[in-house]
């Protein structure tokens, strides 16, 4: 399937602590494909997102003809998710993905409808949460109201949402190769990649082999 970029939009930064060292992140990010209207609220271990910028994001061209905004027509009905790449660097793609997950909720997205996927480092929040042990940190999983964070290498335990982000944060081949294919195959309407775009292609087409 063929990468869908988006033009880069300059605009504020996302509200809150960050996870990452932001060192080397491009200044702009592109936004993602707007998730369902409805009210959105914080995620795990972050505040309140700001004040909602004032540009509506705009839609990524899919296969269908219709807007994906539209109710009746939402990218959840089709049978293949949408993919979408974000170019960052491997030191700031879990911040392109935080980034990504922040215009999402701003632009409706429930956050019981989002799973994010680090090949490298852990995100912050799974690292806490496991050290409650294993159980208490997947039976969140399970009740389904909130952002999901987990490392790739346990994709295979991950399940379904409309929305899953990947970021490719480092991490051995093996990982990340099986992570995109397993992502996407969880992603109900969108998935999007955070990372270097040779990289993530290299690794769609050894995933394939997987």
């Amino acid at each position: 399937m063929p990468l869908i970029p988006e033009e880069p939009q300059i605009h504020e930064s996302a509200q809150g602590p960050r996870a990452t060292a932001a060192a080397g992140r491009p200044a702009s990010t592109p936004r993602p494909v707007p998730g369902p209207r409805t009210a959105a609220s914080p995620r795990p271990g972050r505040p309140v997102p700001g004040p909602a910028r004032p540009a509506a994001p705009r839609p990524v061209p899919g296969p269908g003809p219709s807007p994906a905004n539209a109710p009746e027509n939402r990218s959840d009905q089709r049978s293949t998710p949408q993919l979408q790449l974000i170019p960052a660097p491997a030191v700031g793609a879990l911040d392109a993905a935080e980034e990504a997950l922040d215009l999402l909720l701003e632009s409706g997205r429930a956050p019981g409808e989002v799973l994010v996927l680090t090949t490298g480092d852990p995100h912050p929040w799974a690292t806490h949460e496991l050290s409650f042990g294993e159980a208490a940190y997947w039976a969140q999983q399970d009740t389904g109201d909130d952002v999901f964070f987990a490392h790739a290498a346990a994709v295979e335990r991950a399940t379904a949402r409309p929305v899953v982000i990947v970021a490719v944060n480092g991490g051995d081949e093996a990982t990340a190769a099986k992570a995109l294919p397993s992502a996407m195959a969880r992603a109900g309407a969108l998935l999007v990649v955070c990372g270097d775009p040779e990289r993530v292609t290299s690794l769609l087409g050894a995933g394939a082999g997987v």
